[in-house]
């Protein structure tokens, strides 16, 4: 059964640039494996988190850091949650995260549906 889906979109300069501006963000938005990644899939990883964060129904409180997108060679991305994210999941009987992200023309996306 479907719990919840979220999109989201990123322009990648402009986020990039938000990032320059403000060096803390990458820490507090991205967990390690994520920040040293090329502009368009972290702009790509962005977008994931924002469409997660939809996909709960955007509660507050949630940390940046409890979710991760790892690259899967010749598969689908996969989102590994922990902490506050994992709390909400729980919450709302979620048991899987299905996500497709892509990045073109200065445009990331993502696309997510919880399942429960």
């Amino acid at each position: 059964m479907i719990i919840g889906v979220g999109v989201d979109v990123v322009d990648v300069d402009r986020f990039m640039e938000t990032l320059d501006r403000t060096p803390r963000l990458r820490e507090k938005l991205f967990t390690p494996a994520e920040r040293d990644l090329p502009p368009a899939s972290i702009a790509a990883r962005f977008a994931a988190k924002e469409a997660i964060a939809k996909a709960l129904g955007a509660p507050g409180g949630m940390s940046w850091q409890d979710a991760t997108v790892h690259r899967v060679p010749g598969g689908a991305p996969e989102v590994e949650i922990s902490g506050t994210v994992a709390a909400r999941a729980q919450e709302l009987g979620i048991q899987k995260f299905h996500l497709s992200i892509s990045h073109d023309a200065g445009i990331a996306s993502a696309m997510v549906v919880a399942e429960g």
